[in-house]
């Protein structure tokens, strides 16, 4: 199954998880440290949809996103 989007080429990002200590300042304490910072992967909602392509059913993998915005028709 491909890893991104059909029609709008979405695809996973990479990032970071970051996890604090403390009491913020507008708080009354004296700050949030970082702790630890953890790389993790963003991955798109993916469906696998039949969706009707110029007259003809095609198999397709999908974002919900395009799924909800009506960007594709379902077969």
């Amino acid at each position: 199954m491909p890893k991104e989007c059909a029609v709008c080429a979405k695809r996973r990002v990479s990032g970071g998880s970051i996890s604090r200590r403390g009491l913020a300042k507008k708080q009354g304490g004296i700050g949030t440290h970082v702790v630890k910072n953890v790389k993790r992967v963003f991955r798109p909602n993916l469906q696998s949809v039949r969706i009707r392509l110029n007259g003809t059913v095609k198999r397709a993998v999908v974002c919900v996103a395009c799924i909800r915005s009506g960007a594709i028709e379902k077969a």
